[in-house]
């Protein structure tokens, strides 16, 4: 369930036909693929987008992905992908997801990515004090 005392950003699309089988019901790996949009409307809606943090010298590399599928959407199916900070570390944080059909509320997805901050070179750094600010508000 989505919290009430942190930020939480919501971002709403149409489900496109190439996310989706045969049966048009969206293939599970493009969860993992909302779950990106959700952090990339995250940023952007706090005010710092993901591409000016890779020209910062960051990366927030993914080191753990997990989902939990309650109910499928199908092609032309709207949907909101709802995200938010879990928890924050000094080198690392979680965010946690959940994916609704727009019209209707129905929960169809849970989940969380973790990650890393990395800098170009592959090493391990502290997340800059502008994302970290972003934990708990």
């Amino acid at each position: 369930m989505a919290p009430t005392d942190r930020y939480m950003a919501a971002t709403t699309f149409h489900v496109r036909y190439a996310e989706t089988d045969a049966m048009g019901v969206v293939h599970h790996a493009s969860y993992i693929v909302y779950f990106e949009e959700g952090r990339s409307a995250y940023s952007r809606q706090r005010g710092h987008d993901y591409a000016s943090f890779e020209r910062s010298g960051h990366y927030l590399a993914v080191s753990e992905v997990g989902a939990r599928y309650i109910k499928p959407a199908h092609y032309d199916d709207c949907i909101t992908v709802r995200c938010w900070i879990g928890e924050m570390k000094s080198r690392s944080l979680t965010f946690e997801y959940e994916i609704v059909h727009a019209d209707t509320g129905e929960l169809l997805v849970t989940g969380f990515s973790k990650h890393i901050c990395i800098t170009h070179d592959g090493q391990v750094v502290k997340i800059p004090d502008v994302w970290r600010a972003w934990a708990g508000t």
